[in-house]
């Protein structure tokens, strides 16, 4: 079983960011051969989309929400996620 879990995940992004909206998706299997991909021996969590709406995000630049939700999600990369596409936006973007 892998250490990734999309529950911790998403409650890792919820206390960090208290969104009004999240969606966290494991895209792994859409990187089948892909290097990453077979990165983690378990077939767990590889590859994530994340989705949010916080105002955590407001005023910042897209570079600094991303470094917002890549610390958040730190120790799940140090754990093999190898891939994290994010789509952060303000209330009301």
């Amino acid at each position: 079983m892998s250490d990734l879990d999309l529950a911790r995940i998403r409650a890792t992004l919820s206390k960090g960011l208290t969104p009004l909206a999240l969606e966290v998706e494991d895209e792994s299997a859409h990187h089948a051969g892909h290097a990453g991909a077979t990165s983690r021996a378990d077939g767990g969590i590889t590859h994530l989309r994340v989705r949010a709406v916080a105002e955590a995000f407001r005023g910042k630049s897209r570079v600094d929400r991303h470094r917002l939700v890549n610390a958040l999600l730190s120790g799940e990369m140090a754990q093999g996620l190898h891939a994290l596409a994010i789509e952060a936006k303000a209330p009301g973007e």
